[in-house]
C-alpha cells in the first residue's frame, strides 16, 4: 500500500466517526431542554410568541428532517445565521471574529510545553539521580498537580498584584502596557507591537491550559530518555565506538520522541476542553467562551457549527498523529496494512 493509499483510507475511515460525532451533537443540542425561543424573547415569552419562533425556526418540523437537514447543512459547511448571540450574522462570520483569540493563545499553549517541558524532561534523563533530575522531575509533579481552575485564579491574583508579589515587578506595564484579563484586541497582528500586546493578554490563560501538558511532556520524556538510553541499540553504537553527540540525538533523542507523539497531538483536545474555564476566568472571550455561552443561551446553530470544527479538529489530529509515528518510528509503516 502506497502512502497515499494509506492516507486516503485513514481519510475515509473517518466520515463514520464524523457522522456519529455529528449525530450525538444534534441530539444534545436539538433535542435538548434548552429552548432558543426564550432566550430571544425574554421576558416578552408568551405561548403564541414561542410557537411564532419555533416556526420560523423550523423547530416545529419532524425530529428526523431537522436531522437530516442538520447533517447535510454541516457536511456542506452551510453553518446558518447564529440564533441569538448575533443574529445578523452567519455562524461562520461569529465564529471567525471569535477563534484568533483562541488560536494565539493554543499557539502559545502547545509551544510552552513542546520548549519547556520536553527539553527539560530530556535532560532529567540524560542526568538521572542529579540535582537537576530530581528539581526537573519534581516541578512535572506540582505542574501536574495544580488543577486549571486554581491556577487560573491564582494567577490572575499574582499578575493583578504582581508589585507586591513579585518584588515591585509591574505585569501590566512590562514590556507593552495591558490589562492582566481581557480580550486582546487581534487587529493587524503583523505589527510587531499589537502582536506583543496580544501575546502578553493570552500568555497567562496559555501556561495555565498548558501546565499539565507541561507536567506530563515533561515526566514521560524523562521516562522514554531513560529507556532509551540503556537500550540495547545504544549499547551496540557505544561499541562501535560512535561519538555521544551523534548517540544522543541520532539514535536515544528520536526514539524518545515516540511516546510523546499522543502526548503532543492530545494537546488539540486540551485546548477544546479547558479553554472554556480559561477564557472565563481571564476574560479572553474566544471560542470555548463562545461554546458555552451558546450552549447555554440556546444558539443551536452557533454551536453545532463550533461542534463540528471541534470533531474534524480532533480527527484530523488523529491522522497526523499516524502520519507522525510513521515519520518518527521507520518501524511503524505502511505498505501491510
Amino acid at each position: 500500500m502506497s502512502r497515499w493509499s494509506y492516507f486516503a483510507k485513514r481519510l475515509v475511515l473517518s466520515i463514520p466517526v464524523i457522522l456519529f460525532g455529528t449525530t450525538i451533537t444534534f441530539f444534545v443540542i436539538y433535542a435538548g431542554p434548552i429552548d432558543p425561543a426564550y432566550a430571544i424573547l425574554g421576558q416578552q415569552a408568551t405561548p403564541a410568541r414561542v410557537e411564532e419562533i419555533h416556526r420560523q425556526l423550523g423547530m416545529n418540523q419532524p425530529l428526523w428532517q431537522q436531522y437530516f437537514d442538520f447533517v447535510v447543512d454541516m457536511f456542506t459547511f452551510n453553518l446558518g445565521n447564529s440564533w441569538v448571540i448575533r443574529p445578523d450574522y452567519t455562524a461562520y462570520q461569529v465564529i471567525m471574529d471569535y477563534a484568533p483569540r483562541t488560536i494565539l493563545m493554543g499557539a502559545w499553549a502547545i509551544l510552552l510545553p513542546l520548549f519547556i517541558g520536553i527539553p527539560l524532561g530530556f535532560y532529567a534523563g540524560l542526568n538521572p539521580n542529579t540535582l537537576g533530575d530530581y528539581t526537573a522531575s519534581f516541578s512535572g509533579i506540582v505542574w501536574r498537580a495544580m488543577p486549571n481552575f486554581w491556577l487560573a485564579v491564582i494567577m490572575l491574583m499574582v499578575l493583578s498584584q504582581s508589585e507586591e508579589f513579585l518584588f515591585g515587578f509591574n505585569w501590566e506595564e512590562f514590556l507593552v502596557s495591558t490589562q492582566v484579563a481581557g480580550a486582546p484586541e487581534m487587529n493587524e497582528l503583523w505589527n510587531f507591537d499589537n502582536f506583543l500586546a496580544a501575546s502578553k493578554m493570552v500568555l497567562p490563560g496559555a501556561l495555565v491550559l498548558g501546565s499539565a501538558s507541561m507536567g506530563n511532556e515533561m515526566r514521560i520524556g524523562r521516562t522514554a530518555f531513560l529507556e532509551s538510553k540503556n537500550s540495547n541499540y545504544v549499547e551496540m553504537a557505544r561499541a562501535k565506538g560512535l561519538p555521544g553527540r551523534t548517540i544522543v540525538w541520532k539514535h536515544i533523542f528520536r526514539n524518545a520522541l515516540i511516546p510523546l507523539v499522543p502526548v503532543i497531538t492530545a494537546e488539540a483536545g486540551l485546548l477544546v476542553g479547558g479553554s472554556v474555564l480559561v477564557e472565563t476566568v481571564f476574560g479572553i472571550n474566544g471560542i470555548g467562551w463562545l461554546f458555552f455561552t451558546s450552549m447555554t443561551s440556546g444558539d443551536m446553530p452557533l454551536a453545532g457549527a463550533l461542534m463540528f470544527f471541534f470533531i474534524i479538529l480532533l480527527v484530523g489530529i488523529n491522522i497526523l498523529q499516524d502520519f507522525l509515528y510513521t515519520v518518527i518510528d521507520p518501524r511503524v509503516g505502511f505498505e501491510s496494512e
